[in-house]
């Protein structure tokens, strides 16, 4: 099925800003040169300066889809901006970034 997300193992998020006018081979690229990660059974989000679209990448078994979503409404993800690195999603925490809330919650996700 086209875009699927249900059955990946992980949620990865590339912190930091992602030139927004890369297309698939680009962002392929990234997953794979600057943090040699494998992309099979993830799903990896990407954010650019305005923080109003996410492009994410899939890869499927015959072939990646890229999906892009542009908020249509005032509003911006809070997406981290410290670092460049990939950080692994739960499934709580992609649905806060999904609906715009931050994902950085100490309060809200217990460490023990």
């Amino acid at each position: 099925m086209l875009a699927d997300i249900s059955g990946v193992d992980a949620v990865y998020i590339v912190c930091g800003r992602t030139d927004m006018r890369k297309s698939i081979d680009g962002l392929c690229a990234i997953i794979k040169e600057e943090f040699s990660m494998d992309m099979d059974h993830a799903l990896f989000l990407f954010c650019g300066r305005r923080c109003d679209r996410i492009k994410a990448i899939l890869k499927e078994p015959d072939g990646i889809v890229l999906i892009y979503k542009r908020l249509t409404a005032q509003g911006r993800y809070r997406w981290p901006r410290d670092k460049s690195e990939v950080r692994n999603l739960t499934w709580k925490e992609f649905d806060w970034l999904m609906s715009g809330i931050d994902i950085d919650q100490p309060k809200a996700i217990r460490t023990s």
